[in-house]
């Protein structure tokens, strides 16, 4: 249950930079989604907590880190239309490596 609720905070953890970027624009700032940000970032923490209580704190950090950038990554290229160059996309898979050699340890 504790890695469900590891990958559960995971994906909230894109969902504060979504709603950060959102949230403001040059005509001002956009409430809905800047509480969007705020409750993604409590959720997102509370099921950290909650997981670390079995899965060891540095393990949980990375892995909860490492899922919160791939997605903002991918969420960046798919709906924001950042660039999606060899490079950055071999190092994000380097991240992902990283997240399956920490689950698999």
């Amino acid at each position: 249950m504790a890695w469900i609720a590891l990958f559960l905070a995971g994906l909230c953890e894109i969902g504060w930079p979504v709603g950060l970027k959102l949230g403001w624009t040059d005509q001002g700032p956009r409430p809905g989604w800047l509480l969007l940000a705020v409750v993604a970032i409590v959720v997102s923490g509370a099921l950290l907590m909650w997981a670390q209580r079995t899965i060891p704190m540095g393990t949980a950090y990375a892995i909860w880190t490492g899922i919160g950038a791939v997605g903002a990554f991918t969420v960046g290229i798919l709906a924001f239309g950042d660039t999606a160059s060899t490079l950055r996309i071999v190092s994000i898979g380097l991240i992902v490596a990283g997240i399956i050699g920490l689950k698999i340890a």
